[in-house]
């Protein structure tokens, strides 16, 4: 029950030296777009077309997407559901007692899943940008699908008509001593609509506005603190010399 919650919260990777908690898969450092108003806007329309059928984002209102650069009338025509008014919070449109009976659970919220999936040397948007990017068909799976960074994962793969369908190409290699089994590469065995550089493009993309869903006024704060940090420094250097000028005829 546990790995299908965790699965559902991030269906949506640091260095590939480190590893993820779970599968001890290497982690990959998701690309920093958080202050790029066209990725962001491309990362709301994927998780709005893609996430929020099953997943809510109730922390969060449709209006609020004004701060990266879109009108109402955008919010309103391509990223909100025909019952839903700008003002409202992001609430998935999935029936709870139908997620519960086909899941087992509910799916869970996902406005600060960016920042609860942070791990020992790498961040929370590093884990998802890897998990996104890692599902492959299963078919001894129920869901047919699987993940190198989350085995046995209870969610099957949100963007499989963008990414396609592909199997891990794996090889044996001497490790401590012992024979283990590595990603090589992968196969693709359906083209999606989508070509590998344009899926992680948008997948850049969903995790960058997952990492600003998380705390909003995060940028702004940066900005803020930059500044506020510059007037200390001035400041510092006026106080030290108007004390050097107050005490230099004082013996």
């Amino acid at each position: 029950m546990k790995k299908m919650l965790l699965g559902f919260a991030l269906a949506l990777g640091l260095s590939g030296s480190v590893l993820a908690a779970g599968g001890g898969f290497p982690i990959e450092k998701a690309p920093d777009r958080t202050n790029d108003m066209a990725a962001l806007q491309n990362g709301a329309k994927i998780f709005a077309n893609y996430c929020l059928s099953c997943h809510s984002a109730a922390f969060m209102r449709f209006n609020r997407l004004r701060d990266i650069g879109l009108t109402d009338k955008q919010i309103a025509e391509n990223l909100t559901f025909t019952t839903d008014k700008i003002g409202d919070t992001m609430k998935s449109a999935i029936d709870p007692r139908q997620a519960k009976e086909w899941f087992g659970a509910n799916p869970p919220d996902l406005t600060v899943i960016a920042r609860s999936r942070a791990g020992h040397g790498y961040s929370g948007a590093d884990y998802i940008y890897t998990l996104l990017r890692t599902y492959y068909r299963d078919e001894t799976k129920a869901t047919g699908w699987n993940n190198m960074v989350f085995p046995s994962i209870g969610m099957p793969n949100p963007l499989w008509e963008l990414q396609g369908e592909r199997k891990p190409v794996m090889e044996k290699v001497e490790s401590h001593g012992h024979e283990v089994e590595v990603l090589k590469g992968w196969e693709q065995t359906k083209a999606g609509t989508m070509s590998p550089e344009a899926f992680d493009q948008n997948v850049g993309d969903l995790v960058a506005y997952l990492q600003w869903m998380g705390e909003p006024a995060q940028n702004t704060r940066v900005r803020i603190g930059v500044w506020v940090l510059l007037f200390l420094g001035i400041f510092i250097v006026v106080a030290w010399r108007l004390n050097a000028a107050f005490w230099k005829d004082v013996k």
